[in-house]
């Protein structure tokens, strides 16, 4: 029995993966790089790169990761070299490969940025082996969004600066404010860096964590009446749910929105949405 395609992802990118081509799929948002018709490496300027991945938790250096793309021109991809010369584990390197490939493909496939054209032969710098289907890669895009809406169904927070609300300001009345201390360790951070010009891509690279987890921490923050967008998302801006590219893209079945995100809210029920927050966290 044949198994229906998800219908998120551009045609061409199922039409690839059942070719079983090599190279470079680019949208909007990003690149899928592919290599018998799976992904392999996936780049975006709006998700949090390998190399801050892997210098963050691990021994790696700064330093390293430029000395390996340079030998990486000569004698292949950056992977082999950090594995060859043993600065960096394999288990470590591919757990750092995989979190960076479906950061950056979240925003590729949600961007809503067109069908997307396809470059053959194309090879990305790192030079890893062993892709993942675009199938799985798309199924987890989708969950990924339907999360984000399921905590707060807002996605002006997506590209747009964060800003701290009256509640989150440490001299407030009790009765007025919530104490930092009652703000989750993991949050805490995300807050603290919400100063109305970053946006959710520089909290990602400042606190070297995945963009989609910044996202997810954002939306929660606001749910919780911590934090707002600066202003009005831009029309049309990619890969935000609420615009109206993104809004024309059909999910899943089962993962399409139960709310219209973008929309502007009034004041939100905060005894309500806590009672939420703790139900999603006990999850």
């Amino acid at each position: 029995m044949e198994t229906a395609a998800p219908v998120h992802a551009p045609a061409l990118l199922h039409r690839l993966a059942e070719e079983r081509v090599t190279g470079a799929f680019t949208r909007a948002g990003g690149t899928l790089f592919l290599v018998d018709g799976e992904i392999v490496h996936a780049e975006s300027a709006a998700a949090t790169g390998l190399e801050l991945l892997l210098t963050r938790d691990c021994a790696l250096s700064p330093a390293r990761w430029d000395a390996a793309l340079t030998r990486a021109e000569r004698d292949g991809g950056v992977a082999r070299q950090l594995m060859a010369g043993g600065q960096v584990p394999e288990g470590v390197l591919d757990l750092c490969r995989r979190t960076a490939l479906y950061d950056a493909a979240f925003f590729v496939l949600a961007s809503g940025g067109g069908p997307g054209r396809f470059r053959h032969g194309v090879r990305d710098r790192l030079g890893a082996h062993g892709g993942v289907p675009p199938m799985v890669v798309e199924r987890e895009t989708a969950r990924r969004l339907a999360l984000l809406d399921r905590i707060w169904p807002d996605a002006r927070l997506d590209v747009l600066p964060p800003v701290p609300t009256a509640r989150a300001a440490p001299a407030a009345p009790q009765d007025v404010g919530v104490p930092l201390s009652a703000v989750p360790d993991r949050r805490l951070p995300v807050l603290r860096l919400a100063d109305g010009v970053r946006t959710a891509t520089d909290i990602a690279r400042a606190l070297a964590r995945p963009a989609f987890h910044i996202l997810v921490e954002l939306r929660r923050l606001a749910a919780a009446g911590l934090v707002t967008p600066a202003g009005p998302a831009a029309a049309g801006t990619p890969h935000t749910a609420g615009t109206a590219a993104a809004a024309a893209t059909p999910f899943p079945t089962g993962a399409r929105p139960s709310e219209a995100p973008g929309a502007v809210f009034d004041a939100p029920d905060v005894e309500l949405l806590r009672r939420l927050r703790d139900a999603l966290e006990a999850l």
